[in-house]
């Protein structure tokens, strides 16, 4: 099968290429998927489980890519809850190969059924945008309607997931970004949005939830905007400024079956729209992970048309 590969490390985005890999095999309680489409996290090549397996052995060449649907192809021995030839989505492991493939092996339970009706290429960016979202207001920021949350990069591929289910939960959502940001955001539902670059983020004013995207300088001075008893939540790194009255929360998305179909329904629905940036082939997948321009959306790689 065609798949992107990394070998290198030292060699970062030069070292990405298209390549002739064997046929993934089902383990246990797997399913191979037949890519229809793939998504990634263009930082994937800093992490540790690209390279290593959780035994910490080298494990190149390793598949880049943790979002993905497609077909179900395979089952894998004592695999329950999916068939041969249903439309599916969902997230592949970090420390295996992953979506940048025309076949890949993913745990059965890291998968949700895709509704007909929801084109592949809109699935496959949702799983980390759409889990991480969910996980980050409500599991872990604990928003409830008539609150006020602020996002940070609400324009993203995440933050504009989020606003949207903030919005329905009926909080008030005020958002973040660059100027050219300004029309997605207000697209989106959102309040009220600040450009970083020219509005004091001290505008935002007392806000229940904080959800940040972006770190550094920005995670620091936002713990001063959540008010006694909220939550400053974020994925990038565990925060150095907590806030007061409050708790500081960093945590890695999770797969979670039950939450991804019930986000695949409100995608069919038309409750909410995932922002689908550049569209490109498998072999264009190398550039793509390093961009010559600022891309609008989430870019997702096609890689079997149909379906």
């Amino acid at each position: 099968m065609r798949a992107i590969t990394v070998r290198d490390r030292a060699a970062g985005l030069a070292g990405l290429s298209l390549t002739e890999e064997p046929y993934p095999h089902a383990a246990e309680n797997d399913v191979v998927v037949r890519v229809h489409a793939a998504g990634f996290t263009r930082g994937e090549l800093d992490w540790p489980a690209t390279w290593s397996d959780r035994a910490g052995r080298d494990r190149t060449p390793s598949v880049p890519g943790h979002e993905v649907s497609g077909v179900v192809a395979e089952l894998g021995y004592g695999t329950t809850g999916l068939t041969v030839g249903q439309r599916v989505f969902g997230l592949t492991d970090w420390a295996r190969n992953g979506s940048l493939a025309e076949y890949v092996a993913v745990e059965a339970r890291n998968l949700a059924p895709l509704p007909a009706g929801v084109d592949h290429t809109v699935a496959a960016a949702l799983p980390i945008s759409g889990l991480t979202a969910w996980q980050g207001l409500f599991d872990h920021g604990r928003l409830a309607a008539g609150q006020t949350v602020l996002i940070h990069g609400v324009a993203g591929g995440v933050g504009s997931v989020a606003a949207q289910l903030a919005r329905e939960a009926g909080a008030r959502v005020i958002g973040t970004g660059r100027a050219g940001d300004r029309d997605t955001a207000f697209g989106l539902g959102v309040d009220a949005f600040l450009d970083l670059r020219a509005d004091p983020l001290e505008d935002a004013g007392q806000v229940d939830v904080v959800f940040d995207v972006i770190g550094g300088d920005v995670l620091d001075r936002s713990a001063a905007l959540v008010r006694a008893g909220g939550t400053l939540v974020t994925i990038v790194s565990p925060p150095a400024v907590r806030p007061p009255d409050g708790r500081a929360i960093f945590f890695v998305v999770e797969a979670d079956r039950a939450r991804l179909a019930d986000l695949a329904r409100r995608v069919r629905d038309g409750r909410l729209r995932p922002i689908v940036g550049a569209v490109r082939t498998l072999a264009e997948a190398p550039s793509a992970f390093a961009p010559t321009q600022r891309v609008s959306g989430k870019t997702i790689i096609r890689v079997t048309e149909g379906g």
